[in-house]
């Protein structure tokens, strides 16, 4: 299916404030899995679900999320303003019960206004798209982070050629707003290699257990040359991701948090043997 074409738009209403005294928000990095990740949550789900009741305790204030999805790819920085995002069931094969899925969670104009003017700010150039839809990388996981879809979510493109440093600058340029109660999300897939999705195996591949385990160090050590050079140092790299596209998103999240974020991990699971569901929060 096609996704629909982008219509750049001004945005002309006002932007949210920010709650006095707000404590800074975490930014987020989420493992979205295969489709069917929506009905077969196995741990990661409810651990997703468990931190976004924390995440709601601790941030009473929180009044948005931002998120940027691999399925979501476009000429340049691009941002979703519509005010009422339709579900896009971007998919094919699946049970029809997926096809009966909804996440009818708002869109704010407001809050996409912000997210241009931050970019603009940063030297980004940036359209809105007032027509697109929320894509199975972004509505999957946030049915499980957020099931009451009571939060407005705006969508952020992935730019077609952008690297780990220029994905990186997206989310510094809207650090500033986790101090405002909004949530930056940057959600992909820790290992992604579908050519070996039917090998029939279930225990977590070397390889997978490799990879992901030097990304969890080098987060930790906050040691960002080498995640920006993951390609070169990181074991089996052009393995656990054949194209960048669903590994570009952490460096959203990693943006969005400073170079002294460190993560609280949520999920370290592996599904289908080749598939990290590993997911953290940047504090």
């Amino acid at each position: 299916m096609p996704a629909p074409n982008a219509t750049p738009t001004s945005v002309s209403a006002s932007a949210p404030t920010a709650t006095p005294g707000a404590a800074t928000v975490p930014a987020l990095f989420v493992s979205h899995g295969a489709p069917l990740f929506a009905v077969e949550p196995g741990t990661t789900g409810p651990a997703l679900a468990q931190w976004g009741e924390r995440l709601r305790a601790a941030h009473p204030g929180l009044r948005g999320v931002v998120v940027m999805s691999p399925h979501w790819m476009a000429r340049g920085a691009q941002v979703m303003t519509g005010a009422r995002p339709a579900t896009w069931h971007d998919f094919g094969g699946f049970p029809p019960a997926m096809y009966e899925l909804q996440y009818p969670a708002a869109g704010s104009p407001a809050l996409a206004q912000q997210v241009l003017q931050r970019l603009a700010d940063a030297g980004i150039a940036a359209q809105g798209d007032e027509r697109r839809p929320f894509d199975h990388g972004a509505w999957v996981p946030l049915m499980h982070l957020f099931p009451q879809a009571d939060l407005p979510v705006v969508q952020v493109a992935l730019p077609v050629g952008a690297g780990p440093a220029e994905v990186y600058a997206l989310g510094a340029a809207l650090r500033g707003l986790r101090q405002e109660g909004v949530l930056v999300l940057g959600t992909g897939s820790m290992t992604h290699n579908l050519s070996e999705f039917f090998g029939g195996a279930r225990e977590p591949a070397p390889y997978v257990v490799e990879f992901c385990r030097w990304v969890e160090s080098a987060v930790q050590r906050g040691d960002l040359p080498a995640l920006l050079d993951y390609r070169a140092r990181a074991p089996h790299a052009a393995r656990a991701h054949p194209s960048e596209d669903h590994f570009l998103p952490i460096f959203f999240a990693l943006g969005a948090a400073g170079d002294a974020a460190r993560a609280d991990y949520l999920s370290r699971e592996v599904m289908y043997s080749m598939l990290a569901m590993d997911a953290f929060a940047l504090h």
